[in-house]
């Protein structure tokens, strides 16, 4: 069965545009430092689980203004049973956010292919050439490469984004992230939060002050057709 973590009633900022919720799912292949959902990545089985039939209830006690939801994690992926819980969310008519890390291509391609997600977003955690060393797991580079294909090559709506990282991934890691994803729709750049981190040295990490964020974002702007910002 489904191991539903969490439920964000409302989450506007998670599916723009749309009256949106967000689940998320525990476990990820990752073990980025400064990712700050410890407990859903580190100890998934310390949390409470939601039973699909409370979820169901939910979301048929919402159809009246419900527009989707977000499906993310952790690395929703890794779920065995995902279908099930998009179906679910399906047979209701709402849309479909799909959030994950692109470590799993084959299983993002069987997604796109399906039908069941209306809309993905991708993180790009750092350059292909520090991905094992920032996200501090052994992702080959080419999955990252073969998912960012996936995503660029389907028909739906997406987004790329990174966090950016004082001492982690700054100006430097942002060109060459933006040289490779040159020409994308959309992408979005993240303001790092230092609360609840998988490795607690970065609690004490001061984040970008928000202006040199938005210098940031100005400065891959030529890359992509909309560059947005998160988090200041």
């Amino acid at each position: 069965m489904v191991e539903i973590k969490g439920l964000e009633k409302f989450a506007p900022l998670d599916f723009p545009g749309f009256i949106s919720s967000t689940v998320f799912l525990g476990g990820c292949n990752f073990r980025c430092p400064f990712c700050h959902n410890a407990d859903l990545v580190l100890r998934p089985d310390t949390l409470a689980s939601m039973p699909l039939d409370y979820f169901i209830t939910y979301l048929d006690s919402r159809q009246a203004w419900l527009e989707g939801v977000c499906v993310s994690g952790g690395e929703p992926l890794l779920e065995d049973n995902l279908e099930v819980l998009l179906r679910v969310i399906k047979d209701r008519n709402l849309l479909i956010k799909l959030d994950t890390n692109g470590s799993l291509p084959d299983r993002l391609q069987d997604l796109i292919r399906s039908g069941l997600v209306d809309q993905v977003a991708m993180d790009v955690k750092a350059p292909l050439a520090r991905y094992r060393q920032v996200t501090r797991s052994e992702v080959p580079e080419d999955d990252i490469v073969r998912s960012i294909d996936a995503v660029r090559g389907s028909r739906l709506t997406h987004l790329f984004r990174t966090t950016v990282v004082p001492g982690v991934v700054g100006e430097k890691d942002l060109l060459e992230i933006a040289q490779l994803l040159h020409g994308a729709a959309l992408f979005q750049v993240q303001q790092f939060s230092p609360r609840n981190t998988i490795d607690r040295n970065y609690l004490q990490i001061e984040a970008f002050p928000p202006e040199e964020v938005k210098r940031l974002a100005a400065l891959i702007r030529p890359y992509f057709r909309e560059v947005r910002v998160l988090g200041v």
